[in-house]
């Protein structure tokens, strides 16, 4: 059976396209193509990509009328955010610990919800 291999691309509408992908860039080092398209490539993006439905009531997405988030792997999750914070970048207090992972949410440029997650690491 033909089977999905990997995520390959997440849209989105945005009030400022240039400006929200620069942003990314900027705080997340997303590499940003010209038309301000951002790419995931090399041995550092291999890994899991989860492409999930919520209820359209699920609070997990924040406030307002945000329809789609972006979870992004992170290498480490609290020198990230001491970045972010130093940035002026919103930081949601809360953080999750699961046996996969650590987690913590961020507010992009126009105020998107976006999810970082770093995975454990095998050992």
């Amino acid at each position: 059976m033909a089977k999905e291999v990997a995520g390959g691309g997440v849209f989105s509408q945005a009030r400022a396209p240039e400006a929200l992908s620069a942003w990314y860039a900027a705080h997340l080092g997303i590499e940003a193509q010209d038309g301000g398209a951002l790419v995931f490539s090399g041995a550092e993006s291999a890994g899991m990509t989860v492409f999930a439905h919520f209820s359209e009531d699920t609070p997990y997405f924040g406030h307002g009328q945000q329809k789609v988030m972006v979870n992004f792997r992170v290498d480490d999750l609290d020198l990230l955010l001491e970045q972010l914070d130093e940035a002026g970048v919103e930081i949601e207090p809360k953080l999750e610990n699961f046996d996969y992972g650590r987690f913590a949410w961020i507010r992009d440029l126009e105020g998107n919800r976006v999810e970082l997650w770093e995975p454990l690491r095998a050992e």
